[in-house]
């Protein structure tokens, strides 16, 4: 089971807190209404810290057992590692993909990482924490300025169908605000 929330990231002080960054590009060969999908991803270690080659993984990811309390918070996740030339041959079959740098980050009450999506999604920055329990109290730094859990139209498998580059200026201004959105202008 994930358990994760997720926050639109305004500004630079998140920098401070990064331990490890890697390239990832990830497609999807299949992203349901319901929240099924079926994503490959493979992830490029970048930095002076960067260690090994390429990995890759395909994932499944579906809604949570019917008349969970917690749904937004958590969904059922089967993640396994695949070879990077069958995730290479999977991406070129995939039609909906998005590119991102992901950052670890040194924050407290659970796993952070910090997401800086590129080309047409750029300069959407959205910073996820895995928590333990749906349940857990966790810090939020001043940096995250809303709170993105739940809203489905931001989601990884979202973004490819339909990348923030393509959004209206109402759509921007409904989901993220005003303010926000006259930042990602």
């Amino acid at each position: 089971m994930e358990i994760e929330r997720r926050f639109l990231v305004a500004g630079q002080a998140w920098r401070q807190h990064c331990l490890w960054q890697r390239r990832l590009q990830q497609g999807y060969l299949l992203a349901a209404a319901d929240g099924l999908t079926l994503r490959v991803r493979t992830a490029e270690p970048l930095g002076p810290a960067a260690q090994g080659g390429l990995e890759a993984h395909l994932t499944l990811k579906a809604p949570p057992p019917e008349g969970s309390t917690t749904a937004a918070l958590c969904r059922l996740e089967f993640e396994y590692p695949i070879p990077s030339s069958d995730a290479q041959a999977l991406l070129g079959l995939c039609t909906t993909r998005l590119s991102k740098c992901r950052y670890g980050l040194d924050l407290p009450g659970g796993a952070w990482v910090l997401d800086v999506f590129d080309a047409e999604n750029a300069p959407l920055v959205v910073a996820e924490v895995e928590l333990e329990r749906a349940d857990q109290a966790v810090r939020v730094p001043p940096w995250c300025v809303r709170e993105l859990t739940g809203f489905h139209t931001l989601s990884n498998a979202a973004l490819a169908r339909h990348p923030l580059g393509r959004w209206s200026e109402a759509e921007r201004e409904q989901l993220l605000g005003p303010v926000v959105a006259a930042e990602l202008d």
